[in-house]
């Protein structure tokens, strides 16, 4: 069992990609997510290298990432001017969008989490052995 405050932060984490879900907009993998928030949420700029190096994650599979991204107008690409063999991603208004409607969500998920009665949360019991 997990300490309430897991518990809380789960069901924050639950509500969030419920609201991503259902909102209009793209459907992100938690790759692509895991890549537009470090681009989003680290100052350092993003080369493909540094993001398949913080993933732990290989070049192709952040270059892939990053072509659905660019799809959705929330990352860009540009030609590194002090190395022209990396490429460098830039953020978009789309981009700054999405993450604001996630941090709203976050925000009004964690909100509820705070609000619910202690103990209002159901044990459900998942039998793997069938």
């Amino acid at each position: 069992m997990l300490d309430d405050s897991v518990e809380d932060q789960l069901e924050v984490v639950c509500q969030a990609i419920v609201g991503l879900v259902r909102r209009d907009g793209p459907d992100l993998t938690a790759r692509q997510l895991g890549v537009l928030l470090i681009s989003y949420l680290d100052d350092t700029p993003q080369t493909v290298s540094r993001l398949a190096g913080q993933l732990t994650v290989s070049i192709p599979t952040v270059t892939r990432a990053l072509d659905r991204l660019s799809e959705f107008d929330l990352v860009r690409r540009r030609d590194n001017p002090s190395d022209g063999r990396s490429i460098l991603v830039q953020r978009s208004l789309v981009g700054a969008k999405f993450l604001d409607d996630l941090k709203s969500m976050l925000g009004t998920a964690s909100v509820a989490a705070d609000n619910a009665p202690s103990g209002s949360r159901q044990e459900e019991t998942i039998d793997v052995a069938a």
